[in-house]
């Protein structure tokens, strides 16, 4: 049977798509993450998981950094990005990076259904009403050797520079990951090594890039 991760921080949208999973796939078994760094816990300890519907802009993740990890260190799950953001090139982008599919909230029911059902058949699926636009769009420059550095990271690497690009220190680093200040060097000159960066203000930048803005949450404010 199917096995499905939904990855928000909003506790309705995950029940939106928790019961459009299970009328979709009825034998589907669903769990779910509140954080980026829940979902990989999940992804850790639960490897019979099929697809992750990952929110963008949850917390811990940073935009398509997230995407990119996942696809590298879990390249067996397929990731679909679940967001208020129907930007033609952003989704453009997500689909370079790996994603296998793009929900955007506004999404009904029906769609919700049909987006999981394609996916879980190993097709890629988004919305009709984006598809003509989002063929037009083109990719950016450089994005696929950006994707591609960022998925050799190793997820504890991963988290690192997650916290680099937060402006913690490394002692600061250490603490959070109850680490030796020593490993929190020793993942840093890995990191620098495989993106291509000097030092740990270039490497937040490299993180930053992938950034993406929330329309939701730029709305509130």
């Amino acid at each position: 049977m199917p096995s499905l991760l939904i990855a928000d921080d909003h506790p309705l949208f995950r029940a939106a798509l928790r019961g459009a999973a299970l009328e979709a796939v009825p034998d589907t078994v669903a769990c779910e993450a509140d954080s980026f760094q829940g979902v990989i816990d999940l992804l850790e300890t639960r490897p019979e998981i099929d697809l992750v519907l990952l929110d963008l802009h949850m917390p811990g993740n940073h935009g398509l950094a997230g995407l990119a990890a996942i696809r590298a260190q879990f390249p067996a799950v397929a990731v679909v990005l679940v967001s208020a953001n129907e930007d033609p090139q952003v989704i453009r982008r997500a689909l370079d990076h790996g994603a296998a599919g793009y929900i955007p909230k506004s999404a009904g029911l029906d769609e919700m259904r049909e987006a999981i059902r394609t996916v879980l058949a190993c097709d890629q699926w988004l919305p009709a009403s984006l598809r003509g636009a989002v063929e037009r769009a083109d990719s950016l420059p450089g994005d696929a050797d950006l994707a591609g550095r960022l998925a050799s990271l190793t997820p504890q690497q991963f988290r690192v520079l997650s916290l680099v690009a937060e402006g913690l220190l490394n002692k600061q680093i250490a603490d959070r990951l109850d680490v030796q200040e020593r490993t929190v060097k020793a993942h840093l000159s890995a990191i620098f090594e495989k993106l291509g960066v000097r030092n740990r203000t270039h490497a937040g930048v490299v993180l930053r890039e992938l950034e993406i803005g929330d329309p939701a949450r730029q709305v509130q404010a």
